[in-house]
């Protein structure tokens, strides 16, 4: 399925997973990480972050994140009004 619009796709990646302490960076366990899905815009990959962010409120440990991966695959390239 293709979209097809005005906007240009700046795609973000929602991924989550327990870490092994509150202090840096480190995931318990690789295999168990949430990938929750790659979305076509800043705006819908924070909801769909929230609503994990949320859902796991309780479990101290359990960290969420926005990777904006349009950033990655075209890393010089400016875009003005955007995230």
């Amino acid at each position: 399925m293709t979209e097809s619009n005005d906007h240009k796709q700046l795609l973000h990646l929602v991924f989550g997973g327990e870490l092994t302490s509150l202090k840096d960076l480190h995931f318990k366990d690789l295999n168990d990480l949430d990938i929750v899905g790659i979305f076509p815009d800043y705006a819908s990959a924070l909801a769909a972050w929230k609503g994990k962010a949320q859902a796991t409120v309780d479990n101290a440990h359990m960290r969420y994140f926005i990777v904006h991966m349009h950033r990655l695959l075209t890393p010089g390239e400016k875009v003005v009004g955007q995230d």
